[in-house]
């Protein structure tokens, strides 16, 4: 781990297009206005953004899976095709590894290798579902990630994955949605909770908060490996970075 924890950009997918995202607010979330990239086209912002961090990892959060829709299946067909060389960080809304498996094979060969499942807490349907998501002898579930998801303090948990560290993946996302575009600080807090929880080499990576390169060094300090961030980006609070993260 470098001294600074290294940035995964991140984009908010809703109707096709990138928007801000505000405190878990997912009704209200708008097309961004971005200092940075000045579009809301996903391959467009994509691009900027993987640039920018230096980074050809990119976590996207299909916003109309999340609320109950379906995955916004051409966009990411569309994005993929674009950024060849992308690892997708992807959350869309599944509840198992079959939701999964059924997004991957619809979306072709680039998949198997370059697409990322992220299970959010929130979307598990059940412990079993978790236990079943992070098969280590599956190819799929060997590169998952885990997202434990709070808002306002309390976890967003109907499988009880927060509390099931014996069933946690080798990386794991500590999403705390109000601070999602808040510009007020990491929560460092429970990213350092969940590290004293997890099996020693966990790589950690937390999301929302981040303001400026300080909060990526108290961000490493707490033990983070790297962090999602959208909105200090767009704002230009972010400098562009000197070379390819890890």
């Amino acid at each position: 781990m470098s001294a600074e924890t290294s940035l995964i950009p991140v984009m908010d997918l809703l109707g096709g297009q990138v928007v801000r995202g505000v405190r878990g607010d997912r009704q209200a979330y708008r097309p961004i206005v971005s200092a940075l990239c000045g579009s809301s086209d996903p391959a467009t912002v994509a691009r900027i953004l993987c640039a920018h961090c230096a980074t050809r990892r990119l976590y996207v959060a299909d916003l109309d899976a999340l609320m109950g829709g379906p995955a916004q299946f051409a966009v990411l067909h569309r994005l993929i095709e674009a950024l060849p060389g992308l690892e997708l960080w992807l959350d869309a809304g599944f509840a198992d590894a079959a939701a999964a498996q059924a997004l991957m094979t619809r979306l072709g060969s680039f998949a198997a290798a370059h697409v990322v499942p992220v299970y959010g807490s929130e979307s598990l349907r059940s412990r079993e579902a978790l236990a079943q998501a992070f098969d280590r002898q599956d190819a799929l579930g060997a590169r998952a990630v885990l997202s434990l998801d709070r808002r306002d303090g309390q976890p967003m948990d109907p499988a009880g994955c927060w509390q099931a560290p014996e069933l946690w993946p080798q990386r794991i996302i500590v999403m705390t949605l109000e601070r999602v575009g808040s510009n007020a600080g990491p929560d460092l807090e429970t990213l350092q909770a969940v590290r004293l929880r997890a099996a020693s080499g966990t790589q950690l990576i937390g999301a929302g908060g981040v303001r400026h390169p300080e909060d990526l060094l108290h961000a490493h300090d707490a033990g983070a490996e790297a962090w999602l961030v959208a909105s200090a980006l767009h704002d230009g609070q972010l400098p562009p970075a000197a070379r390819p993260n890890p």
